[in-house]
C-alpha cells in the first residue's frame, strides 16, 4: 500500500477513536440492552433501539459543541439520550435504570482482532486513544479493553465533542507534536474527515463497507480491520 508505505517516515504516533473503533460499541450495547428491552415487555429490535439511541447521542452531541458553552460531560449526554429513546419508545423507567445503561459504555470489550493488531502496531508507535468519553469513564474502561495505552486523551482537555477542531489541535498539543506526525485511526467518516482538516493523517477503518462520502477530507489509508492496519503500517 502506497500510501502506507510513505507514512511509515514521518508517522510517530498512531491515534484512536474508543467507542466503536477499539471497542465495540454497537455489538455491546445491544447485549446489554436486550434483557433490559425484553423485560421492559417491549417488542422492537434491540440493535435498533441501540443506533436511535447512538444517533441522538450525536446529535445532542454536536449540538452542545456547536453552542460552544461549558462543555456538557459525555455522561450526561448519554442519559440524555437513552431518557429520550425510552420515551419514543413508549417505555417507563427510573433515572437509575437510564444511568445503568449508560455506565455499561465502561464495560465494552473489543473487536476480536484490535488486541494483537495494536501490540504489532506498539512495536513502531506510540498509541494513544482521542476520546469523547469523560476522563472517569476511560479510565473504568481499561481493565476491560486491556489494551496497554501510552495515553488516554479526553475531548475534556479541549471542552468540546470530536470532530471540533480543537480537540485534534489540543490533542497534539499534549503530545508535543506537529499533526501530520499523528495517524488519526476511526470507524467513523466524521472524526477522519475531523481530524483530516485539522491537520492529522488518517486511517479509516471501513468494517461496515460503507461509502467515505464526497469530501475533500478523504483518509490517508483506507482498511477493512485493524488487522489490515498493522499489516500496512508494521
Amino acid at each position: 500500500m502506497a500510501e502506507a508505505a510513505a507514512l511509515k517516515g514521518t508517522i510517530k504516533v498512531c491515534m484512536f477513536d474508543q467507542y466503536g473503533t477499539v471497542v465495540d460499541m454497537q455489538g455491546g450495547l445491544t447485549e446489554i440492552a436486550t434483557p433490559y428491552l425484553r423485560a421492559k415487555g417491549w417488542g422492537g429490535n434491540p440493535n435498533s433501539f441501540v443506533t436511535w439511541w447512538r444517533r441522538t447521542h450525536f446529535e445532542n452531541s454536536m449540538i452542545d459543541a456547536l453552542l460552544h458553552k461549558a462543555h456538557t460531560p459525555y455522561r450526561e449526554i448519554g442519559q440524555r439520550a437513552v431518557a429520550f429513546v425510552l420515551d419514543r419508545c413508549g417505555i417507563a423507567y427510573t433515572m437509575d435504570e437510564v444511568r445503568g445503561l449508560v455506565a455499561a459504555i465502561e464495560t465494552l470489550r473489543c473487536f476480536p482482532e484490535v488486541p494483537e493488531a495494536l501490540a504489532r502496531l506498539q512495536t513502531r508507535y506510540r498509541l494513544v486513544v482521542l476520546s469523547n468519553g469523560d476522563p472517569d469513564m476511560l479510565e473504568a474502561a481499561k481493565p476491560h479493553h486491556g489494551i496497554p495505552f501510552d495515553r488516554v486523551i479526553s475531548v475534556a482537555e479541549a471542552n468540546a465533542f470530536k470532530p471540533h477542531v480543537a480537540t485534534y489541535t489540543r490533542a497534539a498539543e499534549l503530545l508535543g507534536l506537529p499533526m501530520d506526525e499523528i495517524l488519526f485511526v476511526a470507524n467513523h467518516a466524521f472524526d477522519c474527515i475531523g481530524a483530516k482538516a485539522a491537520g492529522m493523517r488518517t486511517a479509516f477503518i471501513d468494517r461496515r463497507q460503507r461509502p467515505f462520502g464526497e469530501t475533500p477530507h478523504q483518509p490517508d489509508i483506507r482498511v477493512r480491520t485493524m488487522t489490515d492496519l498493522a499489516d500496512a503500517m508494521v
